[in-house]
């Protein structure tokens, strides 16, 4: 008989096959009940293999070369368009990028501002930074 695996274990190569860094508690509702996904992946986020972006997203994580410290593999920016895109939800530029672009200001965008096409009330963020979100048409 063979070794019958762990639902942590389970999650944890669904993660590391997927191409994408983020990814929601949805991709793994085949794999077990709602509860038992939540604390598995909560459990994943206090060893440092993924670290909690959202309600219900996720993405991968590494250690940082200059503090040591547990962080997303991608800029904040990258992961929330991604997590937006898997919630469907259309980006496009920002008025302060587009401004930017056309050689309208000088100020470099930071990214944490994004265009939406439609109203977002999802807080997506790591420690204490969080996206801010604009309506364009």
């Amino acid at each position: 008989m063979g070794k019958r695996l762990t639902l942590e274990s389970k999650v944890s190569r669904r993660i590391a096959r997927k191409s994408g860094n983020v990814f929601l508690r949805d991709d793994f509702k085949d794999l077990g009940d709602y509860d038992q996904v939540g604390r598995v992946l909560k459990r994943l986020a206090d060893k440092g293999n993924i670290v909690r972006i959202g309600y219900g997203l996720y993405a991968k994580a590494k250690v940082s070369a200059l503090t040591g410290e547990i962080v997303p593999v991608s800029t904040l920016p990258n992961l929330g368009k991604a997590a937006l895109r898997r919630l469907k939800v259309k980006t496009a530029p920002s008025s302060a990028e587009l401004a930017y672009q056309a050689g309208q200001s000088t100020q470099v965008p930071t990214g944490r501002l994004i265009g939406v096409k439609r109203r977002v009330s999802r807080k997506i963020g790591y420690k204490g930074a969080y996206l801010k979100y604009e309506y364009v048409a």
